[in-house]
């Protein structure tokens, strides 16, 4: 029955793209998601349309008027209903999050008149129609509120906290500014990542380090045994003054880059990123002592400054010796961030410059619910057992 269903889907698309060509995507998309839907609501009720079950959920209760608009056009839709519980397709939901934050920060751009020629054709490619101040407004306001519950919703414990930044641009004050983002991931007991919070802000001043940490702790956050990051100023003060007693590994990645600025000829840079890896690549805290006594002296006459560095910094990048060897090459860094950013950017850098910080944050939080949800159906990144 479900393969002879397939095939006239099948069959009524290759009809509608054969007739239309590429001008009938649109139809056939929609045949594809009506299809999709009512899949969806089969499984929900745990019966097929008229089937007797005593496995039976509820009962269908026919089907619901939509257009959809999409890059491709508006798509006309058949949402199926159900006649006691709730029940809504998850693909009208999950699937359209971060595209419609996109549509609304690129379109605030062009209702407020800061809009250029180029913003004006990013807005007609990608939505294939005009967008007015309401339809904005409407648009916002709805996703905000989903926006919000996320941001704000009850977290638990976890073992490992990552924590990282990074710029936006932003209009602000008649002028264009890096706002910074501010990410936190999390590691939880059963070694799944996820995404605890994110939250938009003028700097990465100690302050604003500090109120983001505490919304974490403010919504349960617990059980903390590392923070990993980069050493900024400001997140070393707010992570000493909200989580005083939980270790810190700082990013051995960044330390080795930032050993770059103290290297005096340029012929000495392989050489010193090969024997810091060789102090971090240690098999134990004592061994990483001893080889970072041994590499400081050897740069102590050539290059006493970086000499004087490393002693002072790459310690801090000792910390992960304390937690299961098993774990090293996962938390020795902040890569866990690393993928985030990249799919951020990827979605950021259409709008270009945002029109305020509320729109940025907006389309960030809408694609990181995404890559969370991911992880949180996917394997375990760290196993605790």
């Amino acid at each position: 029955m479900t393969c002879q269903k397939n095939d006239n889907v099948l069959s009524e698309i290759t009809e509608v793209l054969f007739k239309d060509g590429m001008s009938g995507l649109d139809k056939a998309v929609s045949i594809i998601i009506n299809e999709a839907m009512r899949i969806e609501r089969s499984k929900h009720l745990n019966a097929d349309p008229y089937e007797r079950s005593n496995q039976r959920n509820d009962y269908a209760n026919g089907f619901k008027d939509k257009t959809l608009k999409t890059r491709i056009g508006e798509i006309e839709l058949k949402v199926p209903q159900v006649r006691n519980c709730n029940f809504y397709p998850s693909f009208l939901e999950k699937g359209l999050r971060s595209e419609r934050a996109l549509i609304a920060a690129i379109a605030e751009m062009y209702v407020i008149g800061v809009s250029t020629r180029r913003v004006q054709n990013i807005i007609e490619k990608m939505c294939g129609f005009d967008v007015s101040s309401s339809d904005v407004s409407r648009a916002s306001k709805s996703l905000d509120e989903e926006l919000d519950k996320w941001r704000n919703r009850t977290l638990g414990s976890y073992r490992y906290l990552f924590l990282d930044a990074r710029y936006e641009k932003v209009r602000y004050d008649n002028s264009v500014i890096d706002c910074a983002i501010f990410i936190a991931i999390g590691i939880d007991e059963n070694g799944k990542k996820d995404v605890l919070g994110i939250s938009a802000k003028l700097s990465e001043q100690e302050p604003h380090w500090r109120e983001f940490l505490q919304s974490l702790q403010t919504r349960g956050l617990r059980g903390v045994e590392l923070i990993i990051s980069d050493a900024h100023t400001g997140l070393k003060a707010a992570k000493k003054a909200v989580f005083p007693s939980v270790k810190w590994q700082r990013c051995q990645f960044h330390l080795q880059q930032n050993a770059q600025s103290y290297i005096p000829k340029k012929d000495m840079k392989k050489q010193v990123a090969f024997d810091i890896r060789s102090i971090f690549n240690a098999p134990s805290q004592h061994e990483a002592d001893r080889l970072l006594s041994i590499v400081s002296q050897k740069y102590a006459k050539d290059a006493p400054a970086l000499s004087e560095w490393m002693m002072n910094n790459i310690p801090e990048g000792f910390t992960v010796f304390n937690f299961p060897v098993d774990h090293w090459i996962k938390i020795r860094t902040n890569n866990a961030t690393e993928r985030l950013n990249r799919e951020i950017k990827r979605r950021t850098h259409v709008a270009s410059i945002f029109p305020n910080v509320a729109s940025c944050e907006r389309l960030v939080s809408a694609v990181l619910i995404e890559v969370s949800e991911e992880w949180q159906t996917g394997g375990a990144y760290l196993n605790f057992s």
